[in-house]
């Protein structure tokens, strides 16, 4: 019978990260990156929120596609977390101005 060698932890540790990052990471990149679309959009505002929320799945499918592209999960997170408070502010931006 072989013994079956398992992968050390930080291995199984960085993967992890990395799936989280793509999964919780990308699902915020692409709704603030659709509320940025539905709010930044010079549009109807029917038409901007389907358009934003049809190109998240874009967004999400490019944070995934990043995440497991890095080469450390470091990276992964960062990839997503910048490009998410990026639209974050654009966002914030977007409400103060509607409110006004």
């Amino acid at each position: 019978m072989k013994s079956k060698t398992s992968l050390p932890v930080p291995y199984r540790l960085a993967v992890t990260s990395r799936v989280l990052a793509a999964v919780v990471g990308g699902y915020l990149m692409a709704s603030l990156a659709a509320i940025c679309l539905a709010l930044w959009l010079p549009t109807s505002r029917a038409d901007a929120v389907v358009t934003g929320m049809m190109s998240s799945f874009v967004f999400y499918l490019l944070a995934v596609l990043w995440c497991f592209a890095c080469r450390t999960a470091w990276r992964a997170w960062a990839g997503v977390m910048v490009p998410s408070a990026l639209f974050a502010t654009l966002a914030g931006v977007g409400f103060w101005m509607v409110r006004t």
